[in-house]
């Protein structure tokens, strides 16, 4: 009778334990092109958490229409932001966190694996999961790279490895971060980020602080997104020394006709513009690495919008992405959550002594 759980790496009792990060992302489709794009759009908008309509209403909707016109529509707005050399922004700098964040832990001591991952498209949770566990490790945080926690992503995230899970016998040690919005050294790099902008080209007269959306009943059932983002956004002007009106926090990336969390990006650009404002600079704090939705939404369409509506310029102020003060921010909130797991190698010794016990037990190796 076969097993319905994959078959475990071979046991070593000379093996180190042990620990390793994953560092959970979006996602993004392979290339620019609508053959690449439907397999991504089909495996996000299937995601129960990210749309909850009943299958027997959205599948129709999504297979019948959405996947047969969206694709092409999607690849050209990719096709815009894709790097010659590195491809998808989003998979450059997640893999460049990845190593950037392995290399100031291991500044701080610490010996640890860590593999970046998309909830969708590749590389797979599934899949870094995998090549952890091949390799030995068998504690593992799982740290995605969303501030502010959401039904719709961080949780989406946890299935993830949750599914994962069911497949193995012998499951890892696991952790998750659910949340840094309100962390200091996040906060602080968000700051920094902002003000080397400024220096560099001077300040506007509104910082507009313009978060992901989602529809505006996950708010009333329970989901803490919209309040943990009004709260980054508040430390983040405290940081600043921002009055109330020097600043504007909005939500893009409306989906679908229901109502979402308002008030939306690219409509109060357009009404900052028609009431005089002349310049605008838009930061995307939620975002914490360039993406499409920074890159084409915002600097491309969004911008577009505010000048078009009489606004004279547009300052769009990059993520995060692999600045040195991220990666520090990256490196004290993992460390703060691996707090009491060992992540230094074994000694030689302590491995040699176990194998030989294992092997006065009658183990080959």
């Amino acid at each position: 009778m076969p097993s319905r759980f994959v078959p475990e790496p071979e046991l070593r009792h000379d093996q180190p334990s042990r620990t390793g990060i994953v560092l959970c992302n979006l996602g993004t489709p392979d290339a620019p092109t609508a053959a690449a794009v439907r397999p991504y759009l089909a495996q996000f908008l299937s995601d129960d958490r990210v749309v909850e309509i009943p299958k027997l209403a959205w599948w129709p909707i999504l297979h019948g229409i959405i996947l047969r016109t969206r694709p092409a529509k999607s690849a050209a707005k990719y096709a815009t932001i894709w790097h010659e050399k590195d491809g998808s922004p989003l998979l450059h700098w997640t893999q460049r966190q990845a190593t950037l964040l392995r290399g100031w832990l291991g500044e701080a001591g610490h010996q640890l694996t860590v593999l970046p991952a998309m909830r969708y498209g590749q590389p797979s949770i599934a899949s870094q999961l995998d090549a952890l566990k091949q390799q030995g490790v068998n504690r593992i945080l799982i740290l995605p790279l969303y501030p502010q926690y959401s039904g719709t992503t961080t949780a989406s995230v946890f299935d993830a490895v949750y599914d994962w899970a069911k497949t193995q016998r012998h499951i890892p040690e696991l952790r998750f971060v659910n949340r840094y919005h309100d962390h200091a050294a996040y906060i602080d790099a968000l700051a920094q980020r902002i003000e080397a902008h400024w220096r560099g080209h001077g300040r506007g007269e509104k910082l507009v602080m313009s978060f992901h959306g989602v529809p505006e009943r996950t708010l009333h059932l329970g989901d803490p997104y919209h309040c943990e983002s009004h709260k980054t956004a508040r430390l983040l002007a405290e940081r600043l020394k921002l009055n109330p009106d020097q600043y504007l926090v909005t939500f893009q990336s409306r989906f679908g006709k229901a109502k979402w969390l308002e008030p939306y990006t690219e409509p109060s650009l357009i009404a900052l513009a028609k009431a005089g404002t002349q310049r605008v600079d838009v930061v995307c704090p939620g975002f914490t690495s360039d993406c499409l939705e920074t890159l084409e939404e915002i600097n491309q369409e969004a911008r577009e919008a505010f000048l078009h509506a009489g606004g004279q310029q547009f300052e769009y102020i990059a993520c995060l992405n692999d600045s040195a003060p991220w990666i520090d921010a990256l490196s004290t909130i993992a460390q703060q959550h691996l707090a009491g797991w060992p992540t230094q190698r074994e000694e030689d010794d302590a491995l040699k002594t176990r194998l030989q016990r294992a092997k006065d037990m009658g183990a080959a190796r």
